[in-house]
């Protein structure tokens, strides 16, 4: 299927790694030109643009900085034109989990305004530049998460950060219109993925056995998975009529395991002989 991608100018954060890298090769393999931004890690990035100079521009950017996001916005704009495409996907996660009443607020601050903060600037300098560029499409996809819709114990200030964009969701497809007629915006739930960050956990056999039990493909997705969601919901061909929806690619995720058997099973023999 033809996602009339070709020549469109994309701007993708968190592109160093993972599920943004894999984005940004996917853009470029439609033949998308594409901004893509990180923080600290630019190698593999590096290695992309051996192979795409002509179609990628690699810029750093703190999105939780904002004279960093307009900078990044500005830049993006002299090398390859109006933005017609943004991927809000930079984010943080702590890899131990703390339970809230432990949890320091410089660490909540430090999650929110990576996470929430930096899909907010994200997207008040794509909106700046759609009114400063007219034309009639443009496409926002925030990247969310399961942990947005089912809460992660241990992980509030991650789960808060992604739950947060429900709020920009529903408020900016109303805004965007008043930029671009037919302009859209989506968010796209990514469950469990095989990513740099997520590499610890799903090398548990533990972990994945209580996974497994939420998801009825029992398998974990790939950043290629999140990647194609986001270009199909980036396309006006295929998804010009979709607007203020989540996409959830979690393999069918109900939701999330609190105990496993082997933690019930007293509480179950006595509540059945009641």
């Amino acid at each position: 299927m033809e996602l009339g991608l070709h020549d469109k100018h994309a701007l993708v954060t968190g592109a160093s790694s993972g599920i943004g890298l894999e984005i940004v090769k996917g853009f470029l393999k439609e033949g998308v030109r594409v901004t893509a931004s990180y923080n600290t890690q630019r190698r593999e990035l590096a290695d992309l643009l051996e192979r795409h100079k002509p179609h990628l521009s690699v810029i750093q950017a703190d999105v939780s900085n904002e004279s960093d996001v307009r900078d990044l916005f500005t830049d993006a704009v002299s090398n390859n034109g109006r933005v017609d495409i943004a991927v809000a996907n930079a984010g943080i996660a702590n890899h131990e989990g703390v339970g809230v009443h432990k949890m320091p607020v410089e660490q909540w601050n430090r999650i929110v305004s990576v996470n929430l903060t930096g899909a907010f600037l994200t997207a008040k300098y794509f909106f700046a530049n759609l009114e400063s560029n007219p034309g009639s499409d443009a496409s926002l996809v925030l990247i969310g998460s399961t942990a947005g819709v089912f809460g992660e114990a241990w992980y509030s200030d991650y789960s808060t950060s992604k739950a947060g964009m429900y709020g920009l969701l529903r408020s900016l497809k109303n805004e965007i219109v008043h930029l671009a007629d037919r302009g859209r915006v989506n968010i796209v739930n990514p469950g469990w993925t095989r990513t740099p960050l997520a590499k610890e956990a799903l090398s548990d056999t533990f972990t994945l056995s209580r996974v497994f039990q939420t998801l009825p493909l029992r398998k974990v997705a790939t950043p290629i998975d999140i990647a194609n969601a986001v270009l199909f919901l980036s396309s006006d061909c295929v998804a010009g009529h979709i607007s203020g929806q989540a996409l959830t690619v979690a393999g069918g995720m109900e939701g999330r395991v609190l105990f496993a058997p082997d933690e019930v099973e007293e509480h179950a023999k006595i509540q059945a002989s009641e």
